[in-house]
This record gives structure tokens, sequence and C-alpha cells, in this order.
């Protein structure tokens, strides 16, 4: 077996044919896989499964607590293995958050191209796993792996939440606003780092994001006013939104000059750093993305842009809106921004210049 020693030599992005959340099946793609699936069937404590897509599932133990279980993994976005094992955590760790529960234990998921890979390497992956669980204040309680091509890493993980704490990303109501609590940019980003052409400060920029837990979730689904939550990955804010609005049964406008975007994101998606994913869910949206006529390719490839371990979308009553997003910047993300509204009409997302 020949294993390269220089671990400065490896890009961890060389040997995976995508990364992130990027490397999620399009959502037209994924409606078929499961359109033929059996459904989850008459199981009385089954508060979510999969018929709004929502983050995660979750099992109703009593009156009073919920289960709720998610996974995630994927391949590098980045080459260094400790921020790659950080990242993939964070995201798969925030479906929980999303869903208005705490984390309490995580199960690894591995698989690593062990021919090509030294045994430090590998190591470093899971150190960076193990520390943002440690941030999260659960154990990583075991976990599987497998010899693969491609390396491969995330987390299946398991929470609790009080059932009237529950929130879904179906539940949003007509007079809403909507609060999304991170920048846009991730995939963009990656697909400038796979390039070599992401500057040290926007390496850092994407990093501080994608290792931001989201454990706002957990205070923002205490609030009665708060409606709906899902968190912003691979589909990007317009898949992500609409999967909100045809859950909730209502049409969903975003103003795509309040979004918060990272620093070089407008300038990088202008010369064209785009993931194939990017194309791939702007194909899968369909009639129900209406966008303005003279909007740019560019600021399209934007709100297309798959996020890895995004920030959260927050549906909440309108009066509460202003109150509730100074409590999120406060907790630490500041580049939460209201950014759109919740209407009667039917199922679509419309976006506002």
């Amino acid at each position: 077996m020949n294993v390269p020693t220089d671990l400065s030599a490896i890009r961890l992005t060389a040997l995976a044919h995508g990364g992130g959340c990027g490397c999620k099946l399009a959502p037209s793609v994924l409606q078929q896989l499961l359109s033929n699936q059996p459904a989850a069937g008459p199981f009385a404590r089954l508060l979510v499964g999969t018929e709004t897509g929502d983050d995660a599932a979750a099992w109703k133990l009593d009156d009073e607590t919920c289960v709720i279980a998610t996974t995630d993994f994927f391949m590098p976005m980045v080459d260094d293995p400790f921020d790659f094992g950080r990242i993939a955590a964070a995201n798969a760790i925030s479906d929980v958050y999303a869903m208005g529960g705490k984390p309490i234990m995580a199960l690894a998921i591995l698989g690593m191209p062990i021919n090509k890979l030294p045994t430090e390497t590998i190591r470093q992956i899971l150190a960076g796993g193990a520390a943002i669980c440690a941030e999260a204040g659960i154990p990583i309680a075991g976990g599987h792996s497998i010899d693969s091509p491609e390396p491969i890493y995330g987390l299946a993980v398991i929470g609790t939440c009080p059932v009237a704490n529950l929130r879904r990303n179906s539940g949003a109501k007509v007079g809403d606003a909507l609060i999304l609590t991170k920048a846009l940019g991730v995939g963009i980003y990656s697909a400038a780092f796979k390039k070599s052409a992401l500057a040290p400060e926007a390496y850092d920029e994407l990093v501080a994001s994608t290792t931001l837990l989201n454990r706002v979730g957990a205070e923002l689904a205490k609030d009665p006013y708060v409606h709906a939550i899902t968190d912003v990955t691979g589909f990007g804010i317009l898949g992500h939104a609409l999967e909100m609005a045809r859950g909730s049964n209502v049409g969903i406008s975003l103003r795509a000059g309040d979004i918060a975007l990272f620093s070089q994101c407008t300038a990088l998606a202008q010369q064209g750093y785009v993931t194939g994913a990017s194309h791939r869910n702007w194909a899968s949206y369909g009639t129900s993305i209406v966008l303005p006529e003279d909007l740019p390719e560019w600021w399209r490839h934007i709100l297309t842009d798959p996020q890895t371990s995004g920030g959260l979308l927050v549906s909440c009553s309108r009066g509460r809106a202003a109150a509730l997003l100074e409590e999120i910047v406060t907790a630490g993300y500041p580049s939460a921004r209201i950014v759109g509204t919740v209407e009667d009409r039917a199922p679509s997302v419309r976006v506002l210049a």
C-alpha cells in the first residue's frame, strides 16, 4: 500500500468529485427517488417523517418529550482535515437545532480511501468532528467506518426536544416575517477554493461561518411567535424556502438586497465561481420560483448556491421579528437579517430585487 506521508501535499478536495452539501442530490432527483417509497405508516408517535422534506425525524416519547434523529455526511470542501471534520460535524448537528431540539449524542460515519490517505489525516478529520461535538456538549458514542474511493465524513445525531417546542419547516403562517441567520456564499467560496482562487481571509470567513453551531434554534423554538424553522443547506436559499412554502401551503417573497452575503461572494460569483449543484438546483425548481426579469445571472447563482452548515430560515410573527433579530445577533450571529415575508398565495417563492 503506497500511502503518501507528506500531509501538506494532499488535497482532500482533489480526491472527491464534489464537496460539502453540494454533494446532495438535486431536489427533483430526490423527489423521484422517494415518490414510490412506502409511507412511514400509521405510527402515532412519529411526529415528523418524510412528508415535507423536513430537517430531521421526530418521535414522541411521552406527552412532554420527543426524540429527534438525523444524519448527514459528505465529501470534503476544504483540504485541511481538521477543518473538514469540524464543518461536517457542525452541519450534521444543525438539523437537530433546526427542529428546536438539543443534541445529546452522535455516531460517526466514516468512509476513507485508506490506500491514499495517511492515518494521521484521518485522525485529524475525526478530531475535528470531536471538537465540534465537544463544543455542542455531546459525545461521539460510536459509529461505523468503511474503505471508500472518496473521503466521506459525517454524523448521525440524536437530540431531544419538548413536544411543545418542536418546530417544522411546514408551520409558516401568512403575514410572518422571515429571518436568515447566516450569510450566503458557501458554495461559491468552495468553488473558488477548489481552483486555488480563494483568498486566505475569505477562507477564514468560510470556516468561521460553517463551524458556527446553529444552537440558537433551540432558543428560538421556545418562542410561541416562531412558527417554522429550517436550515439552509444544499438546495440553496431558494430550494429550502420553496420546501417551507410547499409544506406550509403559502407563498414566500424574498428580498435579495436584504440577504447578507460573504464579503467576496458577489465578486467571485461575477467571475463564474459556481458549483455544479447550483445549476442542478435551478433546474429542479421549475416554475415555482419567480425572479425579477432584470436579475443578473450571477445573482441567481447566489440564490441557488448550496450552503454547507448554512443558517436557519425562521418564520415568525411580523411584530416579533425585529426583537427576535436583535436576540439572534446578540447570540453571536451578526449576519442575521430579516429577508422576506410569508403571503397568502399558491406555494411558490418570489424574489424581489
